[in-house]
Formats: structure tokens, C-alpha cells, sequence
């Protein structure tokens, strides 16, 4: 799988280029399939309008509306209730696959509890575009300062790289998402970690990690 980790969407040339290097054929041609999980974890994301705002292609942070050849909708809480042959050919045929944000440690439980982490080792080809906690998740662990989803009992996500990501790094909005904060936040997880503003992104291809960006981002190992 190859790995597009945004903090803000494909908001800028640059990181939609990377996007199109990650992919086989024009972004016209692929499909893709939005998956809003991780918004209803958050009390800020969802449920309600930001869900229908990610899913019709209106969210400030593009993701659904880049001119896709088809965007199906993927909701992993359902997953469990229906067979399993009902939706695995549908992911498996699938280009892309476009993460909301909202709260990661809710969106890795989904992940596992549907079984739907079991496919991500075979999903060679499949690009993931991740956004905020659509990103975050692919870590070891989010850091007990982004958990906001009182079901799970750590911070632990998916692993699927060996670093962690701190979004909205600077944003005008979140005035306590700044550099002191980030490295106060990156003393407390045990693995590298990334602070990536809303026009930064981290693409992951075969275990190579490369920084996108046309702002601001910081690493600490």
C-alpha cells in the first residue's frame, strides 16, 4: 500500500502532485472510496454536517473532490452487521482510499473491528489518503493529548509506520498547535514524529518516507 499522510487534505499543487506520483493512472480514471469513520469519535467532526460536507466533496480539506473517476462511500461501523463477501471485492477493486480526520484511536477500533485491517497487507496498488486522524491512525500511537474517544483504553493505532504524526502544526486557528507544543507532545511517544501544517503531507512508498510540503513541518527522532 502506498501512503499519502496529510494534515489538511490535497491543498496545494505540490501535495496533489505527490498524489498523482502515488497512483498508476490520472486521478480521472481511478476510483476511489471515501471512508468517514473516524469523524463520529470526535464531538467537533461528527456526526451531522461535517460527515455530509467530507462525503459530498464540500470539506475545506480536499480530498472526495479531486476529480475522481467514481467515489463510492465506505462507513467501517457497518461492516461487522453485513458478509463480508458484500464489501471485500468492493475494496479490493478500489484505487484510492480517502480517510477522513476526527479521532484516530476510533478509527483504528473500526479498522480491526471489522476486519477490514486484516485486507491492508494485500491492498498492494491501493493508495491511502489520509487527513488529520485519516492520517494519524497509520502510527504506533497518537499520544495521549489527541485522544478524545473515551472507548479505547491506550493511544495505540494501526503501526503501519514507525512514526507519528502532530497536525494543524501552526495553524492561525489552534494557536497551542505550535513548535514548543509539538515538541512538549513528541517527549511523550517513543518513535520518531512529524509536525505537519495543513499545506505539509508525508507519502510513505515501500517503507521510503518522503515530507510534501509548501509550509511548515518539524521532525524529531
Amino acid at each position: 500500500m502506498k501512503l499519502l499522510l496529510t494534515s489538511g487534505g490535497v491543498s496545494n499543487p505540490t501535495i496533489h502532485q505527490a498524489l498523482v506520483g502515488l497512483l498508476d493512472k490520472p486521478i480521472e480514471e481511478c476510483t476511489a472510496l471515501a471512508i468517514p469513520t473516524a469523524m463520529y469519535g470526535h464531538r467537533n467532526a461528527g456526526p451531522g454536517l461535517n460527515v455530509w460536507n467530507f462525503v459530498a466533496g464540500r470539506s475545506a480539506q480536499p480530498q472526495v473532490e479531486l476529480g475522481w473517476k467514481s467515489v463510492g462511500l465506505l462507513e467501517l461501523t457497518a461492516l461487522p452487521s453485513i458478509p463480508r463477501d458484500a464489501w471485500e471485492p468492493l475494496v479490493r477493486a478500489t484505487d484510492v482510499l480517502l480517510f477522513s480526520g476526527g479521532e484516530a484511536v476510533y478509527l483504528a477500533h473500526w479498522m480491526r473491528e471489522s476486519g477490514f485491517v486484516d485486507l491492508l497487507p494485500e491492498l498492494t496498488d491501493t493508495v491511502w489518503v489520509g487527513m488529520s486522524a485519516g492520517s494519524m491512525v497509520a502510527a504506533p500511537r497518537i499520544g495521549e493529548d489527541f485522544r478524545a474517544w473515551d472507548g479505547g483504553e491506550s493511544d495505540e493505532t494501526l503501526g503501519l509506520v514507525d512514526f507519528s504524526i502532530f497536525p494543524h502544526f501552526e495553524h492561525p486557528m489552534m494557536p497551542g498547535n505550535d513548535a514548543a507544543e509539538f515538541e512538549r507532545w513528541a517527549a511523550t511517544i517513543d518513535n520518531p514524529a512529524y509536525a505537519l501544517c495543513d499545506d505539509s503531507a508525508v507519502s510513505v512508498v515501500d517503507g521510503t518516507v518522503e515530507v510534501v510540503s509548501e509550509g511548515q513541518w518539524r521532525y524529531v527522532d
